[in-house]
């Protein structure tokens, strides 16, 4: 269920976007166990003249970031968001993406805040959960 909205600079190539798409999707298919066929992103290339992000800021040598937002609902723990960061990373580096240029931000929501057309709110529909292997609100702990 997570919206994901990917930002690059201009300069990468129209493969390497799409890599860099699928390297996200693949981390949180693995780290966060969300359902393959749940991929909803948006990437955005913008002349680097658009995209200011400090070049040492925390001691890390950035030199051409990839901005990565992802919305999801809130749940996950430390180590499951840990992992992955470290997924993300661990996979735009086999494109070519340095992992020191690879930013992730996390928007954490809950799932009165979705709506994915038609106007209703699926994310408390329990056959529709469970169609798509998503637990129910009622059954989830913490």
């Amino acid at each position: 269920m997570p919206f994901v909205r990917i930002t690059v600079g201009a300069s990468r190539s129209e493969p390497v976007r799409e890599a860099i798409a699928d390297g996200v999707h693949n981390a949180m298919i693995s780290a966060i166990g969300i359902p393959e066929g749940d991929r909803f992103q948006v990437v955005d290339a913008q002349p680097s003249s658009a995209l200011h992000f400090d070049p040492e800021y925390l001691d890390i040598d950035r030199r051409d970031p990839v901005l990565v937002e992802i919305t999801l609902v809130t749940g996950r723990n430390q180590a499951k968001k840990r992992a992955l960061y470290q997924a993300i990373a661990a996979n735009l580096a086999e494109v070519d993406v340095r992992p020191q240029d690879v930013m992730v931000i996390l928007h954490e929501t809950t799932r009165e805040d979705w709506s994915f057309g038609n106007g209703e709110m699926q994310m408390f529909d329990e056959p529709l959960l469970r169609k798509y292997g998503w637990t129910p609100p009622d059954e989830q702990s913490g």
